[in-house]
Parts: structure tokens; C-alpha cells; sequence
């Protein structure tokens, strides 16, 4: 059966994805070399995994997401869903960062903590919203 042609985007979409992916690239490399520390902090102590292969595990992950955003195209659509199930994924470790007072890069008062959730959602709509057909 042949595969149905991949919408149209536009500019802003395509501008949109693209750095998303460079986000998700940059984000996975320093979960594996120099941010490693500041993100075993953030795993919550409930996690059943190690800290540290929860650390590398996700890293992995934005990795490959991020390189896929830009590297399947045609597979945009699909792919956007996975990455907003990934940032809705780590949520509930956000939320504990917040709800457990635990500092981690810069985020040192409830404040921070507070708005660093707000954009949680925003990089799960990005995800949604930079993959899709024009309209």
C-alpha cells in the first residue's frame, strides 16, 4: 500500500521543529558529558533505576528524537507525538524537582522551580505544533 504524501509545512512550523531538534540534541549530549551530575540530582528518589541510567537513558533519547525531527521528514507528524509523549514523560520528575524543593541548575527557590513547569506544556504543544500540516 503506498504511504499518503506528507503534508505541506510552513516556514514558522519548519523553523519551529529544527530548533526544537537542535534543543533536543543539545540537551541529550549534556545529559551524557557535562551536565551529567545536575541531572542524576533531578531524578527523583521514587524512580525504581538508577539515577544515573535514568540520566543516560533519556539523554539517548533527546538524542535520537532530536536527530529524527530533522533526519524523517516524512515521518514528521509521528514523530512530533513521540517527542510530546517524551516531554510529558518526564513531567511528573519536574514536578517532584518542585514539590521536593531540590535545586538543580540554577532552579533554587520555588519560584524557579514554579516557572520551569510552565514551559513544560509549551515544549509538549511546540512538539505537537512544529510537526503538523499546514492548516
Amino acid at each position: 500500500m503506498p504511504r499518503a504524501k506528507t503534508p505541506a509545512t510552513t516556514r514558522a512550523r519548519t523553523v519551529g521543529r529544527w530548533s526544537l531538534a537542535g534543543f533536543l540534541v543539545f540537551a541529550g549530549v549534556s545529559h551524557l558529558f557535562w551536565a551529567r551530575r545536575e541531572f542524576r540530582a533531578q531524578v527523583p528518589p521514587w524512580v525504581p533505576m538508577d539515577a544515573d541510567a535514568v540520566v543516560v537513558g533519556s539523554g539517548v533519547a533527546e538524542i535520537g528524537l532530536g536527530a529524527a525531527l530533522v533526519a524523517l521528514p516524512k515521518e514528521r507528524s509521528r514523530i512530533g507525538w513521540i517527542v510530546a509523549a517524551f516531554f510529558a514523560a518526564v513531567f511528573p520528575g519536574n514536578l517532584a524537582q518542585f514539590t521536593e524543593r531540590r535545586d538543580g541548575f540554577g532552579l533554587d527557590s520555588d519560584a524557579k522551580r514554579g516557572i520551569r513547569l510552565l514551559f513544560q506544556p509549551l515544549l509538549v504543544w511546540l512538539a505537537i505544533w512544529s510537526t503538523g500540516p499546514r492548516r
